[in-house]
């Protein structure tokens, strides 16, 4: 591929020594970073130049926790709590299938896309038997846009007459759980360093999930760890005071130690969430290494209270953002989280508790951190992967802001000049060129329209 040189921009590196130049440059030769630095950038024979000035460079933006499928019920319970919420939706994610999955999973990648997103996670748990290969058309919708992507095989097995929050017709057994995750993995994960496709465990909850679940999928993730796989393990946890009380009256514990007692806390762990999590919580968390997916939007959209991101981060807890479901963060915009996990903070801790500097550490080498991918990407350095973010700060949005990581974070959304993936452009001129947007909305509001048409037929 043709080096391609961004030039004259400001770069924030987000390197070990937090590197920032007010007019540098960044080249790429492919797949890889190859330089970064201050001033113009040397003559290269055969390469692309672009001026970039008025732009800011960021490492690609990284999302550590999100439900693409969810797109297709964007609005609804637009009022309630955690519980309620999945009361109203469950029934009516009963009538998932692949095409309303892909069309869906489609947009939700699209727009990441569009608000500086690289790499995604994708936690799908929910498989109605006759919907086909669900997890396969996530899969396929972000090899459509081209992000770099974490799914999830999620998974619940505790049904309503069981004790568990999900209806008996949406769960699934364990042994079937069990064969279709090491079957997903065997067939898609990809453990090489330049890896566009990894598979972890993903069983939903400790109220939808069985405890020998809970223990079947630790060991089988740590199995195919021991065959030289990177697969880590993925679950929600402590998200809201009902789930404080369900733990307490059906394990006599706490969330974190339930979790600790089926050997699910680990430097291959990260936790969704974990809002409600005492000082206890918090260094157990930071002395196994567990990581957390901070999803703010989507916790204050629920009411689910404010994660202790100051605390985590202290603690030397791995923490990086999640979007969360579209259908409780409707904007789904990753951007948007580092701009809400900053005020969020400091809502709750005061003007120190969250600087500029961190929310982008988060959403970047803190992201790539939850994932295991901080040797590849989360930061621009020569050697690691051309995940790149340029951003437009010389528009009205954040014209005359003097800091320009204050512009990003703090101001209206920026115009994203061009996004890469592996040294491909996903993004330019703040549109997607991957897949045709005006298309993708279509078939994203009729994939909705049909899933509640369903619903209504059945309710």
């Amino acid at each position: 591929m043709t080096s391609l040189v961004l030039n004259g921009c400001v770069v924030v590196t987000v390197d070990a020594v937090r590197h920032e130049y007010a007019a540098g440059h960044v080249i790429t030769d492919g797949q890889r970073i190859t330089a970064v630095g201050p001033g113009p950038a040397p003559e290269l024979p055969g390469a692309r130049y672009l001026d970039a000035a008025g732009c800011l460079a960021t490492p690609g933006l990284v999302n550590t926790h999100h439900h693409l499928y969810q797109w297709a019920t964007r609005g609804m319970a637009a009022d309630s709590t955690l519980f309620e919420w999945l009361t109203e939706l469950y029934p009516v994610w009963a009538g998932l299938d692949e095409g309303i999955t892909y069309a869906s999973a489609v947009a939700g990648l699209a727009w990441l896309a569009r608000t500086g997103c690289t790499t995604t996670s994708d936690d799908h748990y929910v498989f109605p038997r006759g919907g086909g290969d669900l997890l396969a058309a996530t899969i396929e919708a972000a090899r459509a846009v081209g992000l770099r992507f974490h799914p999830n095989r999620g998974s619940m097995d505790l049904g309503h007459s069981a004790g568990g929050l999900p209806p008996d017709e949406i769960v699934e057994d364990r042994d079937e759980i069990l064969l279709a995750t090491e079957a997903a993995i065997d067939h898609f994960h990809d453990a090489s360093p330049e890896s566009m496709l990894r598979i972890a465990v993903g069983p939903c909850s400790p109220f939808s999930v069985t405890r020998e679940l809970m223990a079947d999928a630790v060991a089988l993730a740590r199995r195919k760890q021991a065959q030289g796989l990177q697969v880590r393990l993925h679950t929600h946890l402590a998200e809201t005071d009902d789930e404080l009380d369900y733990c307490a009256e059906h394990f006599g514990c706490s969330p974190v130690e339930y979790m600790d007692s089926l050997r699910w806390l680990g430097s291959d762990v990260w936790l969704a969430h974990a809002i409600h999590l005492d000082d206890r919580g918090i260094s157990r968390l930071a002395a196994t290494g567990t990581g957390v997916a901070h999803c703010p939007s989507s916790n204050g959209r629920l009411g689910a209270g404010v994660c202790r991101t100051r605390d985590m981060l202290r603690a030397g807890i791995p923490v990086g953002l999640g979007v969360d479901g579209p259908a409780s963060n409707e904007a789904s915009s990753l951007l948007g989280e580092v701009h809400a996990a900053t005020l969020l903070a400091r809502a709750a801790g005061g003007p120190a508790a969250m600087s500029v500097r961190q929310a982008l550490e988060m959403a970047t080498i803190g992201g790539a951190r939850v994932l295991g991918r901080e040797a590849e990407i989360g930061s621009l350095e020569p050697g690691k992967l051309a995940d790149i973010a340029l951003w437009r700060l010389d528009s009205l949005p954040q014209a005359g802001i003097v800091d320009p990581v204050a512009a990003l974070v703090l101001g209206g959304p920026a115009p994203l000049e061009l996004l890469l993936v592996n040294g491909r452009v996903i993004v330019e001129h703040d549109h997607v060129r991957t897949v045709d947007e005006d298309h993708v909305a279509r078939a994203a509001s009729e994939a909705s329209r049909t899933l509640l048409r369903r619903a209504g037929a059945t309710s």
